[in-house]
C-alpha cells in the first residue's frame, strides 16, 4: 500500500520507517529544515532503537502536502500536542493547569482537509496525536466535517521514545476510536499487514481517554513504587526490590483484570485498615509524601460524590426538598458474602445520614429479613454487587442507581448506570 505521513519527528519518522520496513511505500512532508537534513543525509540526531538501520536504506521522500495526497491511500498524522515546558515535569508544579496546544495538530489537519478537498479522492486519515477526551469532537471534527472525502481514524499509539519502531511493530494491542466504518475498514487491513496484535474498538472518546490514562497507570505505578522505596530506605532490614518482587508474583489481583473495574471503593477487614496504619506509618517516618492518605481521601471524596448525586438525583425527579426515600441494597464489602467490615456502603449511608437524610440499607446477606416499605417511589443505590439485585422487586417509578452497571433496564423503573457517558445523538 502508499502510505503518507503528515509529519516526520521523533514519533513520525520511527513509525514511517517501520510502515516501510513491511513492504509499503512511504511518502512524507514535514516543514522542519532539521527533518529534512536527517533524510537527506541519513543521520539520526536522536537515539531510537532500530530506526538508524533502516534509515540507512529507506527510499522515503519528503514532499509537499499535495503529493503526500495524491500518492497515498492512507495517511498518517502524528503532530505534537505539546506542553508548555512549565508543564513537562522538569519544573516544580505550576499553581494553574493547561491542556495541551492543539495548534500544530488542527493547523495540520486544515492543510491536509484542503488538499484532500481539492483533489476529490476518498483519504482515510489515522491522526495518531495524544489528545484529552472530547478534543477531536470539538477540535477537529469542525475542521473536516463538511469534506466527504477526509475519513478520520483515530488510532492513538502506545510506544515510549527511543523504542517506537520496536513498539509500532510489535504492539499490545491496536485501539482505534471509530465514527466511520469505511475508514475503519481500510484501517484494520493495513495493519494485518504490520502486526497480529489484537484490535480494540471503541468511540473516539474512549480511545482519547484510554490512551492518556494508559499513561498516566503507569505513572501511578512508578509513584507508588518508589514509595515504597523511600519507606524502605528508612526501615531497618527491608529491601524494595524483594518487596516489589514479592508483589510482582500477585498473577491474579495486583497484575491482572481483578479490581478492573468503577464501582464503590474498597472494604473488608485489611484495605481500609491498612491503608490507614500506613498512613500513619508514613508520617512517623516522615516520608516526602504521604501516599497512603491519598488512597483513602480519594476513597472518602468519591463517597461524598456519590452522596451528591444520591442528593441531586432524588431532588431532580421528585421536585421538592425533601426528595425520595433513600434505600442502598447491600451492606457487606463485596458480592456474595455476610462480612461488612469495612462496608464503603455503610460509609455512605453515614455520610448521608451526617447529612440530615433517612436512609435504608438492607442487604440479603446480612439481614434475616427485609422492613416492609412503603410502595412509593425511592431512590435505590446498589452498594454491592449481589446477583440478587437484578431481579429484586423495585417500587414503580423509581429510580436505581447502580455504579456497577449491571442492573438490567426496568419497565417501571429509571436506571441510572454510573461510568457511562451521555451519547451523542
Amino acid at each position: 500500500m502508499n502510505i503518507g505521513f503528515i509529519g516526520l519527528g521523533k514519533l513520525g519518522l520511527p513509525c514511517a520507517l517501520a510502515v516501510e520496513s513491511r513492504g509499503h511505500k512511504v511518502v512524507g512532508y514535514d516543514p522542519s529544515e532539521q527533518v529534512k537534513d536527517i533524510i537527506d543525509s541519513k543521520k539520526l540526531q536522536y537515539q531510537e532503537i532500530w530506526a538508524q538501520k533502516h534509515l540507512d536504506k529507506s527510499k522515503i521522500e519528503i514532499k509537499s502536502v499535495e503529493d503526500v495526497v495524491g500518492e497515498s491511500e492512507i495517511i498518517f498524522v502524528p503532530i505534537q500536542t505539546p506542553h508548555d515546558p512549565l508543564y513537562e515535569g522538569t519544573t516544580r508544579l505550576p499553581d494553574e493547569r493547561v491542556d495541551f496546544d492543539y495548534t500544530f495538530l488542527k493547523k495540520g489537519i486544515k492543510d491536509l482537509s484542503e488538499e484532500i478537498w481539492h483533489q476529490q479522492s476518498k483519504k482515510v486519515v489515522i491522526v495518531i496525536s495524544t489528545v484529552l477526551p472530547g478534543t477531536i469532537r470539538r477540535e477537529i471534527k469542525p475542521i473536516i466535517d463538511a469534506n466527504p472525502y477526509f475519513k478520520l481514524c483515530y488510532n492513538p499509539f502506545f510506544i515510549a521514545m527511543g523504542t517506537t519502531m520496536r513498539d509500532f511493530l510489535h504492539p499490545e494491542f491496536i485501539l482505534f476510536g471509530n465514527d466511520d466504518d469505511w475508514a475503519l475498514n481500510k484501517a484494520k487491513k493495513f495493519y494485518k499487514t504490520i502486526t497480529h496484535a489484537p484490535i480494540y474498538e471503541t468511540t473516539i472518546e474512549n480511545a482519547e481517554l484510554i490512551k492518556v490514562t494508559y499513561n498516566t497507570f503507569i505513572s501511578t505505578k512508578l509513584a507508588f513504587s518508589n514509595t515504597v522505596m523511600e519507606m524502605c530506605h528508612k526501615l531497618p532490614n527491608t529491601n524494595c526490590d524483594d518487596v516489589m518482587n514479592a508483589l510482582a508474583l500477585g498473577s491474579k489481583r495486583i497484575l491482572a483484570e481483578s479490581y478492573w473495574s468503577g464501582g464503590m471503593g474498597d472494604g473488608g477487614g485489611c484495605h481500609p485498615r491498612d491503608n490507614i496504619a500506613l498512613s500513619w506509618l508514613s508520617r512517623e517516618l516522615d516520608l516526602s509524601h504521604d501516599w497512603f492518605d491519598n488512597i483513602m481521601m480519594q476513597r472518602e471524596k468519591q463517597t461524598d460524590w456519590l452522596a451528591n448525586l444520591i442528593e441531586e438525583t432524588s431532588f431532580k425527579y421528585k421536585g421538592c426538598y425533601d426528595g425520595y426515600p433513600i434505600k442502598i441494597l447491600g451492606k457487606s464489602f463485596k458480592s456474595e458474602t455476610n462480612i461488612t467490615t469495612g462496608s464503603p456502603s455503610i460509609l455512605l449511608k453515614n455520610i448521608l445520614e451526617e447529612r440530615k437524610h433517612e436512609v435504608e440499607i438492607w442487604d440479603p446477606y446480612v439481614d434475616d429479613s427485609e422492613n416492609e416499605s412503603q410502595q412509593e417511589p425511592q431512590i435505590y443505590f446498589i452498594g454491592t454487587k449481589h446477583p440478587d439485585f437484578t431481579s429484586y422487586s423495585y417500587n414503580q417509578g423509581s429510580i436505581i442507581i447502580d455504579p456497577w452497571r449491571y442492573i438490567p433496564e426496568q419497565e417501571n423503573c429509571e436506571v441510572i448506570h454510573i461510568g457511562v457517558g451521555e451519547t451523542f445523538k
